[in-house]
């Protein structure tokens, strides 16, 4: 795991670039898909809501490194509004019973288990780890089965296909994710293990 402290990362500190306001716009999708979800329960545009801020998922990286214009704060809004979408939809699917609790559980636990690796790491002074590939791969396909799982509900005609798609994508989606802790959690362990050789 090749990582710096956090005091020594070197970055940008632009705050009005287009990929931090493709992460904001990301960001302003949350509560838009919260209150379409919940409050109207107009699930066929909160599916559309919720396509929109899945799809993007990409969008602000590709453009940040095809501008050469990455910034420190977009590199925390790109994950923040990932973790944010996921978690708003897991609490939303919840409460209208889209999802069944141990899904939401098995997710948030897995949330929970990487915020206390990155309290840890940062109180070592080392900021977090970087992205892997497989947690991205497995948010995205998260990303990917919310929508479908959500359009399966509101559009029963097409449950029969669309359904079982969105939740062998969603299962897919948790192995990965589940994936992606052990090696974050195996990468910090080194890092940490070698930053406590090293003082010794």
């Amino acid at each position: 795991m090749s990582q710096q402290p956090a005091s020594s990362i070197e970055s940008s500190n632009r705050i009005w670039t287009l990929p931090n306001a493709i992460s904001f716009l990301r960001l302003l999708g949350v509560p838009l898909f919260l209150y379409l979800l919940l409050v109207t329960e107009n699930d066929v545009a909160a599916v559309v809501v919720l396509m929109i801020g899945g799809s993007t998922d990409w969008v602000d990286g590709y453009v940040a490194r095809r501008m050469n214009s990455v910034s420190r704060l977009g590199e925390l809004l790109d994950p923040f509004a990932d973790r944010l979408y996921i978690v708003a939809t897991l609490i939303g699917f919840t409460v209208r019973e889209v999802i069944p609790l141990w899904l939401t559980g098995a997710l948030l636990l897995r949330e929970a288990v990487l915020g206390v690796v990155l309290l840890i790491l940062r109180r070592h002074g080392y900021g977090p780890p970087p992205v892997h590939y497989v947690g991205k791969t497995g948010t995205f396909l998260l990303l990917a089965s919310f929508p479908l799982i959500l359009l399966a509900k509101a559009v029963p005609s097409i449950d029969w296909w669309v359904g079982p798609v969105g939740w062998g994508l969603s299962w897919w989606a948790l192995g990965l994710y589940w994936c992606a802790a052990v090696l974050y959690l195996v990468q910090a362990v080194r890092l940490l293990r070698a930053d406590r050789e090293g003082s010794s």
